[in-house]
């Protein structure tokens, strides 16, 4: 049922679904002819029992171009959810503020084996334990199910419609395309076919409980996230999927850490294949609205490091798009020319928060930025990169394009976009071992309208 009011007096749309065994008993509800830019309510029933109560928001309707373009839109950037890892006291935050919408980029669930420091937060066992990995449709479906049980993120999917995509912990670490994390043997080490019938168990069970619309076909390993959503003439949202049609890391390493060389030699790399590619450069170069946001997984700033600092060879993380670098440089490079007005990107998946001017060349940084990253910290995933000084002390050498970065806090960030700005406030958890801990806002970074790059608040 959907209503415009909590108590549902007033009832503006129903309808009946069986919720089938073979997929879980889920149910995707794709409703239409609802009013633009107001907020509605929803709830499900079964037999006699009634679930909680949803709130939604349907998005404003398109004026007269990117000039017309109005009102304001809310949102939280959230992603890397580690159950075991502790509590979320982020996505109570989130639910207070009650955004739009919340913006998942992905790493929804963990497939590790069970091993917390509490004890409420094990992970589920799986079929086949020590590997460290999920891999049937039972044991991802499982894990949903534990992680959706927590009241903290309940609340959140309560509080707000959310826009999900996913990166890699929702199948396996590090994969790319059909190939299984690098350096895995043995047992945990998967062929393509067999791969295959791993992804398409994982891609199942987020399809079957993600509020996601997706052309499921059961048992095949591949499912098309990727997809574009307008909100009236103020934004235009482009969510990637950067993990289903990736090519393998250049020199298929077991860590993530490599030589920066083999991103640059990386020529013949994708990160989200032609078609995508082709995809993504069309909707930029067609798009009228105020704002033009992609949002992917990986950090697409580049991020080079030495070990120990101001000496050796320039390190960087491959399995981002460092790791991709002339598929990066082509991606920027169709941003600037597409014209598209506002180009933002978001991004999650290293569990600290930054904030890029992005460049087409970043070795030339006297070059003008093409548009605005920011990178969302962890709801609750650890921070892995050695600490903070060490990446501040890197970034002054070698990355003058960060504007900002800050890595000993989980949290998210939260956005707000009018026609004139874009304002993000790094929110940050003081303490992830208390379900209750306060969250606080630690910079806030705007972006005005025609002018790139982001500036303090």
């Amino acid at each position: 049922q959907i209503a415009t009011d909590e108590r549902f007096r007033s009832v503006v749309r129903a309808g009946t679904q069986t919720a089938q065994v073979a997929f879980a008993h889920s149910v995707h509800v794709d409703v239409r002819g609802l009013e633009p830019g107001r907020d509605y309510f929803y709830r499900f029933r079964a037999g006699t029992v009634l679930s909680p109560v949803g709130r939604t928001r349907t998005a404003a309707a398109p004026q007269a171009g990117a000039d017309g373009a109005g009102g304001a839109l809310t949102l939280a950037l959230a992603s890397c959810q580690d159950f075991q890892n502790g509590y979320w006291p982020a996505f109570d935050a989130i639910a207070a503020d009650a955004p739009d919408l919340v913006l998942h980029v992905g790493d929804y669930i963990y497939e590790y084996d069970p091993d917390s420091r509490f004890p409420d937060r094990v992970h589920t066992t799986p079929q086949q334990p020590g590997l460290d990995q999920l891999q049937t449709l039972a044991d991802y479906r499982n894990r949903y199910g534990q992680y959706k049980a927590d009241p903290a993120l309940q609340a959140a999917h309560l509080a707000a419609a959310w826009v999900v995509t996913w990166d890699d912990h929702e199948v396996e670490n590090n994969y790319a395309g059909l190939v299984d994390e690098a350096g895995d043997a043995g047992e945990r080490h998967q062929d393509p076919a067999a791969f295959a019938r791993q992804r398409a168990a994982a891609y199942q069970a987020y399809y079957e409980h993600m509020p996601i619309r997706a052309d499921l076909n059961p048992g095949s390993p591949d499912l098309r996230i990727y997809r574009r959503l307008a909100f009236g003439s103020l934004l235009t949202l482009n969510v990637m999927d950067t993990r289903q049609y990736r090519t393998p890391v250049p020199g298929n390493s077991p860590e993530a850490i490599g030589p920066a060389a083999l991103g640059v030699g990386n020529t013949g790399g994708t990160m989200v294949g032609a078609a995508q590619e082709r995809w993504l450069r069309a909707g930029l170069d067609a798009s009228r609205t105020r704002w033009n946001v992609i949002a992917q997984q990986t950090m697409m700033s580049q991020l080079d490091g030495q070990l120990p600092v101001g000496s050796g060879s320039i390190l960087t993380n491959l399995d981002e798009n460092d790791g991709y670098r002339p598929y990066r440089r082509r991606l920027l490079t169709g941003v600037r020319d597409s014209g598209a007005r506002n180009p933002v990107v978001l991004s999650g998946d290293l569990h600290c928060a930054w904030v890029n001017d992005l460049r087409v060349d970043f070795d030339r940084p006297e070059t003008p930025a093409v548009a605005t990253e920011f990178v969302c910290t962890s709801i609750s995933s650890a921070f892995f990169l050695i600490n903070d000084d060490f990446v501040q002390e890197n970034n002054a050498r070698l990355n003058p394009h960060v504007r900002y970065f800050r890595g000993d806090r989980r949290g998210y960030t939260r956005i707000r976009v009018t026609p004139t700005e874009w304002r993000a406030d790094m929110r940050v958890v003081a303490d992830l071992s208390r379900p209750d801990s306060p969250v606080s806002t630690d910079a806030a970074w705007i972006v005005e309208d025609g002018v790139p790059g982001a500036q303090p608040a």
